[in-house]
């Protein structure tokens, strides 16, 4: 998600919250809203994927890895 869409979002907010939005621009909205929460879980998920564990014995356990792995079967 740009920086253009993140501020379109607000102006969006912005004018609904003030003289309401079209069926077209509320549309728009939702679509932005939608495209915006998708893009965090994605970023959460690259994040949480990335952690590794080290054990106090020096093993290591990668996260995302072993979620993976739980996920085929």
């Amino acid at each position: 998600m740009n920086e253009e869409k993140i501020a379109r979002i607000n102006e969006l907010y912005h004018k609904s919250k003030n003289e309401g939005l079209s069926p077209e621009e509320a549309d728009e909205q939702q679509k932005l809203r939608s495209e915006y929460i998708a893009s965090v879980k994605n970023n959460l998920k690259v994040q949480l994927d990335s952690i590794t564990i080290v054990n106090p014995d020096g093993t290591t356990r990668n996260l995302g890895e072993e979620h993976k792995k739980r996920t085929l079967h």
